[in-house]
């Protein structure tokens, strides 16, 4: 009688075992971003207040926007939170995300020691900026790792008519808050996203020595995985987040974080 009922209990316990299983997961999404999202403090904000809220845990898998990308199209993460928009659009286009959405923007800014041996302070045109860099063979570190700060920057050096090579352009092939480290310890130049740069700035003996040009102009966009094509991608948590994200509650948040004082994006959700 006891093993009867022993065996009725674990029989019933297999058989849910699968759909606890399956909510338990499914209340984890996995999300490739960039660097600057999580390098900035951006996501130490957001996220506790959207799992609060909605019981979903996001795992964060922050990279370059090439390679959040690249993780898309292999669908190896639910979404994406990037700042290439080009190939943001290309990347919904050839059928590996939908839903895509404009989140927020910044700006990217290029910077470098106060010395300024390129004499580049107060260049209102990054790719002439860029353009003095090199020829003063001053010593320029680039992400190297096809970020979206990298395609920004490769853009600039082609509208320069450069193609930068020699000692003194250093490709790292790691993510905005080590190469500003480097670019620090070097006393050298380099671009980046300035919601990074802010929220490094006082460990830094760096400046922004060049920004304001409209072709730095910096867009982060949020795209869900496609489910046709990957039909075991967590679809529904993607897209509460994205909801989330550039819902009232979301743009309030990006909205009202700071660093000492300066805001470091500006929501662009309607």
């Amino acid at each position: 009688m006891k093993r009867s009922f022993f065996f009725a209990c674990s029989v019933f316990l297999i058989s849910f075992l699968p759909a606890i299983a399956k909510e338990s997961s499914a209340s984890i999404i996995k999300m490739a971003t960039t660097t600057s999202t999580e390098n900035s403090g951006l996501l130490n904000v957001l996220l506790p207040v959207f799992t609060k809220q909605t019981g979903i845990t996001i795992h964060v898998i922050a990279v370059g926007s090439g390679k959040a990308m690249k993780l898309g199209e292999n669908g190896d993460v639910d979404l994406i939170l990037v700042h290439a928009r080009d190939d943001e659009l290309q990347f919904v286009k050839q059928g590996f995300g939908v839903n895509r959405r404009d989140v927020m923007h910044n700006d990217f800014v290029i910077v470098g020691p106060k010395h300024d041996p390129a004499r580049i302070t107060g260049e209102k045109k990054a790719a002439f900026a860029l353009g003095q860099i090199a020829r003063r063979r001053a010593e320029f570190i680039s992400r190297g790792d096809e970020s979206g700060t990298h395609i920004k920057e490769k853009a600039l050096w082609e509208i320069a008519g450069i193609a930068p090579s020699g000692p003194w352009y250093l490709q790292a092939g790691q993510g905005m808050e080590a190469v500003l480290t480097m670019a620090n310890e070097k006393q050298a130049y380099t671009l980046a996203d300035r919601g990074t740069f802010l929220a490094m700035e006082s460990k830094l003996d760096l400046v922004v020595l060049c920004e304001g040009d409209s072709i730095l102009y910096n867009p982060y966009g949020i795209i869900a995985v496609n489910p046709e094509k990957y039909p075991y991608v967590k679809y529904r948590g993607a897209m509460e987040f994205i909801d989330w994200i550039t819902s009232k509650d979301g743009r309030a948040l990006i909205a009202g974080f700071t660093v000492d004082g300066k805001q470091l994006f500006f929501p662009d959700a309607q």
